[in-house]
Order: structure tokens, then C-alpha cells, then sequence
């Protein structure tokens, strides 16, 4: 039979789900840095360090050894108690609680799709801060749920008094994230205690995005680590991984841990969605208590005070206390927006991310310091120099 010349119209048939999420603004960034010939990139949200060995050793005898098959949805038993013990010795959490839930997931974002998936659906409301890791406001689209914005600005802090006139009867969910991206503001346990409590009160789930907690500075460290509110309750779900820790984003190494009930719900939902985190990276959990990233998280806090010295000489600069962003005002003298400066530095061979990406405010950009010192340098003095007009 010949084959027929008419053409589907792919694009009507499109879902409104689809349609209503726009590209990632970062990824337009980066197909604009193919176009310059040797940017200054500090726009990527990746460590430029390589994996360590003991990782990497980890996952390579697990492909030796032929473990590339699937493991049970939530993942294999004794990486899971490998993970439960971390939660024991940094959360204080009890290795055998039978009401608490853990999962391995398809990296943390995969975590936050599940979660929103278990608990969302259409005239529900999630509370997210403003401004945000792209992934949030997708949550609510994906689901029919409606999204609520949590002005932060100016100092990038969620806390308690923001987020309480913001809860309804409809709110099901509150997002924080600490250290924050793209903000790299970290939360004390004051702040995360009054969070905690009002979520309690209200009945309100808390999910608390920890995928930066072992990039937390010294200056925002409590007894060793960073404040999260699983040490202050265990109804809090909460969502790390290793992706970022180790530099091995692309092996989608996250989990999830919280009440029962949920962990249950969302490993059901993995079962028909990504089946199972990869099997052979599962055993990188196991490699983690060897290794010591304290050269590493220390070279990057160098690299915040010299991100911190040159522009905020120059500008407004919320000091991160974690990650490897920093979240930049415009200055106002300039009279631009966010989007407009970006241009400007890509013109000059700077890759950076407007604000607008983040935000629904277009005042700042998002320049992120994990790339070598010497490229670091030599992007500042760019910037300055565009902020000095």
C-alpha cells in the first residue's frame, strides 16, 4: 500500500499538560554558549570536579559483577540500609521506625515528580518560594494543581510568617529548599522549626529539597551539618542525593524519605514510571560513607567570597551559605532588566542565567561559581565592568 502523503497535526493533538510547559530557559543559555566560541560558562549547574575513585570503583565492579538488571521498585535492600543508617547518624532518625518510608529515586527531581504525583491533583495548591529551582512550578502543571508563589525577596529567607498567609484550605504542600537554588540561601533550624511547626498545625506537607546539604559553607553549618527539618521532625519528607555531592548528575542517584504512607504511594508510582533508580549506580550509596568531600566543598566556598568580594563591591549580593550559586541584582543605575544584562554578558562571551528563569521577577541573574578559579576570575571582571557601565 502506498504510503499517504497527508500528515498528522502533531500539534493539535498536543496535551494542554504539554503545552503549558515552555522549554527551560537554561537550556536556552546553553544552546546560545554552542554558538561562542570559548565562553566563560557560569551558567552550569554541575560540579567541575571528577567523580570520586571510590565511587566510581563502586559502580564499575557493580557492572562487573553483572548487577544491570532491575532491582525492586524501591530499590535494592541493603543500599537502602545503607541510606537508613545516614539518617541516623545525621538526622538522629531510628535505623528500625517502622513509620518511616525510604526509596531510592531517579535522582531527587525524580523524588519531587513522584511526591507531587502521590499528593497532587486538580484544586489542590503548592507553596513554592519565589524565587525557584525551574523544576517547582512544573510540579503544579504536571498535576492540575494550582501554584502559589512565596515572595522571598529581598534576602531569598521562606520562612513561617512568609508562607502563613499564604496557606488555604486547599494548600496540600509546602516546597523549600536549603541551600536553595538559585539563591544558595540557607536556612537555620529556627526558621526550619517555625516551618515546621505552622505545616503541623495546618496540616500541610513539608518537603524539604536537600540535594546541596553537602555543599553548606561553615559559616551556615550547625554541629557539622546542614539544619535541615528532618532533625526536628520525621513528618517531613525529605529528598537528597548524590548527583551533585560526587559530580555524577548524570547517573540520577536521589532518595526519598518521610511517613510510610507516602514513601508507599510514590514507590507504587515508580513501578510505572521509572521502574527503578539505576541499578548498577544504586551501589554508589554504599561508597559514600568513604569519602571525604571536604577539600572540595572548601574550594568552593573560596570561590563564594571571591564572587562575593568583586560584586558586591558593585551590587546587591544575598551571601549563599551553600551551593555553588550566587543570585545577583542588577544594578539599578543601569536601568535594564535581568534578561537584558544577560544579553549583554553573552555578548561578551559570559554565560549566565536571567533571573526571570526563577523568578516572576526579571531584577537579577544566576551565576554559578563551580567552574576553575582562573575562568571564574576572568567572567567577574567582565561583569563588573558591564555593572560599571
Amino acid at each position: 500500500m502506498p504510503e499517504s502523503h497527508t500528515q498528522l497535526d502533531i500539534a493539535s493533538m498536543l496535551s494542554k499538560r504539554a503545552r503549558s510547559i515552555d522549554a527551560s530557559g537554561i537550556r536556552r543559555i546553553f544552546e546560545l554558549g554552542v554558538k561562542l566560541k570559548d565562553p566563560i560558562n557560569l551558567s552550569i549547574g554541575q560540579p567541575d570536579f571528577p567523580v570520586p575513585r571510590e565511587i566510581k570503583d563502586a559502580v564499575i565492579d557493580a557492572i562487573e559483577s553483572d548487577k544491570n538488571g532491575y532491582t525492586v521498585t524501591q530499590g535494592e535492600a541493603s543500599v537502602l540500609a545503607v541510606v537508613r543508617e545516614h539518617l541516623a547518624e545525621e538526622m538522629g532518625w531510628d535505623v528500625d521506625d517502622e513509620s518511616i518510608g525510604v526509596m531510592l529515586t531517579s535522582g531527587t527531581s525524580g523524588g519531587l515528580v513522584l511526591a507531587a504525583m502521590a499528593l497532587l491533583e486538580e484544586g489542590d495548591e503548592l507553596i513554592i518560594p519565589d524565587p525557584w529551582f525551574v523544576l517547582y512550578p512544573q510540579l503544579a502543571r504536571l498535576t492540575g494543581a494550582t501554584l502559589v508563589t512565596c515572595d522571598t525577596y529581598p534576602d531569598f529567607r521562606m520562612t513561617a510568617e512568609r508562607i502563613e498567609s499564604l496557606i488555604t484550605e486547599r494548600t496540600k504542600a509546602v516546597i523549600i529548599d536549603s541551600p536553595g537554588n538559585p539563591t544558595g540561601v540557607v536556612l537555620d533550624s529556627g526558621e526550619l522549626q517555625a516551618i515546621v511547626d505552622l505545616c503541623r498545625q495546618r496540616g500541610v506537607v513539608l518537603i524539604s529539597d536537600e540535594i546541596y546539604d553537602e555543599f553548606t559553607f561553615q559559616d551556615a553549618l550547625e554541629d557539622g551539618y546542614c539544619p535541615s527539618p528532618a532533625r526536628i521532625s520525621k513528618d517531613a519528607l525529605i529528598i537528597k542525593g548524590l548527583g551533585k555531592t560526587f559530580g555524577c548528575t548524570g547517573w540520577r542517584l536521589g532518595f526519598a524519605a518521610g511517613p510510610k504512607a507516602l514513601i508507599e504511594e510514590m514507590t507504587k508510582l515508580q513501578q510505572f514510571t521509572y521502574v527503578c533508580a539505576p541499578s548498577m549506580a544504586q551501589q554508589a550509596f554504599k561508597a559514600r560513607p568513604h569519602v571525604d568531600m571536604k577539600e572540595e566543598v572548601a574550594s568552593y566556598e573560596g570561590r563564594r567570597d571571591l564572587v562575593m568580594e568583586r560584586l558586591g563591591a558593585v551590587t546587591e549580593v544575598v551571601v549563599p551559605g551553600g551551593a555553588f550559586y550566587a543570585f545577583i541584582k542588577v544594578p539599578e543605575h543601569l536601568g535594564i532588566s535581568g534578561t537584558t544584562f544577560v544579553e549583554r554578558a553573552i555578548e561578551r562571551g559570559v554565560l549566565i542565567i536571567p533571573g526571570a528563569v526563577f523568578s516572576d521577577r526579571d531584577t537579577h541573574f544566576r551565576l554559578s561559581y563551580a567552574v576553575a578559579e582562573d575562568l571564574l576570575v576572568r567572567g567577574l571582571d567582565i561583569l563588573v565592568d558591564l555593572m560599571q557601565g
